[in-house]
């Protein structure tokens, strides 16, 4: 091997490790279940919102603290007279004097003042309510992100199952139709032989023609739901995207206590939103009642003054101050114990408002219950059929090939086979559908 041989082939060598390594890096990702949720946990806009809204709440606690500490402000006001105004004299003033003026000005032309100014509450009902209530709302609205994750999650799970399914489905017809295409092979060889007759290889064509296009039509069903669950994840388009789990550990089966305990109504967020919208509305009643009280504020100011008709010989004016102001409400007519009233009927809208949620609640775990009870048993029946049909279409070919089977009893073999296997995926979706409905009924 001489030196240039030696130089391209290293040179291919390392190529073909660059582009080894090029491809492997745009692999598209695999998604299980769990990775999927995970995902949506971190990109979905909707959970987003709800983490705003909680950021957003902190906000409000600080901005209510701050009205119950001394607001201070400072101030500065110049003015430049062009013309200064003017009092006019009175006669008393002029004494009849011919050469008294017939105005005087008390103005400078110019007019400069500084201040400072505080104001602190002493006692305001309202304020200490409502920094109670703002608190109240941050618990709120953390109640709400688990609300939305637990709907996220509900959501992911609905649109992730459909595609896994598919695709199972797409990889059992692809074997489907490889072994099919075994038997079809075999017969035409036989047919070649003499040994069988054309109608049997059509037979076989027609079942093989007719299984491609349903193949065709289940895996253009994938890409539908893909594109679903990327849209569900917030998950870019025109990314690629592969799902894949392992069917026997996505486990149907649940423990018996679920279907037959007590139903843990403060499992769901909902209530738990309700009891603490009933909590803000009392909350809002005792904002009301303080309307009653007096509030008491008191004032330091301070403030330097300049006037002169130019700025080398004016003078100037220190003032400083303290003040204390009293509000004390008296009578309104009945329109504070009027707002009273109003935020105990909407306190009592609420109550009526979790009242219809907990039956809610009861009729959706019950109905949740009897469904996945009725699905999960159907999913028991259809995996024993699956298995019978594939005994049965074992035996079948077994015959055939011995020469003590009719190509017929193939067809209806193989059909009864591939309607096993349609019903067996269906029962499987309906009932890990079921389940996860029922875990979200039960606050799970």
């Amino acid at each position: 091997m001489n030196y240039l041989t030696s130089q391209l082939l290293l040179l291919t060598v390392l190529l073909s490790g660059v582009f080894g390594l090029h491809a492997q890096s745009e692999a598209p990702p695999v998604f299980s279940l769990n990775q999927a949720v995970d995902y949506a946990m971190s990109n979905s806009n909707t959970i987003r919102n709800a983490q705003v809204d909680i950021l957003d709440s902190e906000q409000n606690v600080k901005e209510q603290f701050s009205r119950g500490l001394p607001q201070i402000k400072g101030s500065v006001d110049f003015t430049r007279y062009l013309l200064v105004p003017q009092v006019p004299l009175p006669a008393a003033f002029t004494m009849d004097d011919p050469d008294a003026p017939e105005s005087i000005s008390f103005q400078q032309n110019n007019s400069f003042t500084a201040g400072l100014n505080a104001r602190g509450m002493l006692f305001d009902g309202s304020f200490f309510v409502g920094l109670r209530a703002a608190r109240s709302s941050g618990e709120y609205f953390n109640l709400q992100l688990e609300n939305t994750q637990r709907t996220v999650r509900s959501e992911v799970t609905q649109a992730y199952f459909p595609t896994l399914l598919l695709n199972t489905n797409v990889a059992i017809l692809d074997n489907n139709i490889s072994n099919l295409e075994k038997l079809k092979n075999e017969v035409a060889a036989q047919f070649e032989a003499g040994f069988v007759e054309q109608l049997d290889v059509d037979r076989l064509v027609l079942s093989l023609n007719n299984l491609r296009s349903q193949r065709e039509q289940i895996a253009q069903q994938a890409e539908n739901a893909l594109r679903a669950l990327k849209f569900t994840l917030n998950y870019p388009m025109d990314e690629p995207l592969r799902v894949e789990d392992d069917l026997d550990k996505l486990e149907t089966e649940i423990d018996v206590a679920i279907l037959t305990s007590d139903i843990p109504y403060q499992a769901r967020p909902e209530i738990r939103l309700l009891d603490k919208t009933i909590e803000l509305q009392g909350l809002n009643e005792e904002l009301q009642k303080a309307a009653y009280l007096p509030t008491v504020y008191a004032t330091v100011a301070a403030q330097y003054q300049y006037q002169g008709d130019n700025f080398k010989d004016g003078f100037w004016a220190p003032t400083a101050l303290v003040g204390l102001q009293a509000s004390i409400p008296i009578y309104d007519f009945g329109g504070r114990s009027a707002r009273v009233e109003r935020a105990k009927l909407a306190t009592q809208k609420v109550i009526n408002q979790r009242n219809d949620v907990q039956r809610g609640i009861q009729l959706e775990v019950l109905n949740a219950r009897a469904t996945f009870t009725a699905n999960n048993d159907r999913l028991g029946v259809t995996k024993e059929n699956l298995a019978l049909a594939q005994r049965i279409y074992d035996t079948t070919q077994i015959k055939y090939r011995e020469g003590v089977g009719s190509s017929v009893e193939i067809v209806q073999a193989e059909q009864a086979l591939y309607e096993s296997q349609a019903n067996f995926l269906n029962a499987l979706y309906e009932t890990l559908v079921a389940k996860e409905s029922l875990f979200l009924a039960l606050g799970r």
